[in-house]
């Protein structure tokens, strides 16, 4: 695994941004595995020599098995305001995803309601509103391809469990590894290949905005699109 210390991708006196890796967790769960915000507090305590607690807020999450870029806040006022940035949706959030077959059209925008189910740790996806379901949108684009796969740029909408692993197979393109949603094969590491590429907002200290982009994952898939 690559270096915490490497893969910071923005730190300042208010808030952390994070290249996780697919086996990482954000926040701590059942599994009692330490948490991604566990490790950066003890890296920020030998960093900087601190001598008592280190303040972490977990700001959002991504799944255990998707990379990419999670923003952590190391203020109290940070953590709020962030808090309050991500109910508004003024977080622009750009995820990666490699596909097996492409989508119906090169370009589009996707529209389901979405039934979680809390047991299965599952979302179902639905062309029409159904009992207990929420609207879930987003927008996608193909950038590359290669000779089995389809790289696909996906801006989301709305903020749904599970939401661009379940409605990229409700279109039949399920991710490339996530055998919950549909593909055939699990990946070697058990990640799935959908990756946090980028995210863009106002800082909500500095008022300036903030653009900041996470390598995915070395391997050699995701090294041959990211070479294009």
């Amino acid at each position: 695994m690559i270096p915490l210390s490497e893969r910071i991708l923005l730190e300042d006196n208010h808030l952390l941004i994070v290249n996780k890796m697919p086996s990482e967790i954000v926040q701590g769960d059942k599994t009692g595995d330490e948490p991604l915000s566990e490790s950066l507090k003890k890296f920020l305590k030998e960093k900087y020599n601190k001598p008592g607690n280190v303040f972490m807020g977990v700001v959002h999450r991504l799944d255990r098995p998707v990379s990419g870029a999670v923003i952590f806040a190391k203020t109290s006022k940070a953590l709020t305001r962030l808090n309050n940035m991500v109910k508004e949706r003024a977080i622009k959030k750009t995820y990666w995803a490699i596909v097996k077959d492409p989508p119906p059209n090169e370009t589009g925008t996707l529209k389901h309601y979405l039934v979680r189910n809390q047991k299965k740790n599952k979302s179902f996806a639905y062309k029409k509103p159904v009992p207990n379901s929420k609207e879930a949108l987003l927008s996608y684009k193909m950038i590359a391809a290669s000779k089995d796969y389809y790289l696909l740029e996906i801006d989301l909408h709305t903020g749904r469990h599970h939401q661009i692993r379940v409605q990229l197979a409700a279109i039949g393109c399920p991710i490339k590894g996530d055998l919950k949603y549909g593909f055939s094969r699990s990946n070697p590491d058990a990640s799935i290949s959908l990756h946090a590429r980028k995210i863009e907002f106002i800082h909500p200290i500095k008022k300036e905005p903030v653009i900041t982009t996470a390598p995915p994952p070395q391997d050699t898939l995701w090294n041959y699109f990211s070479s294009l």
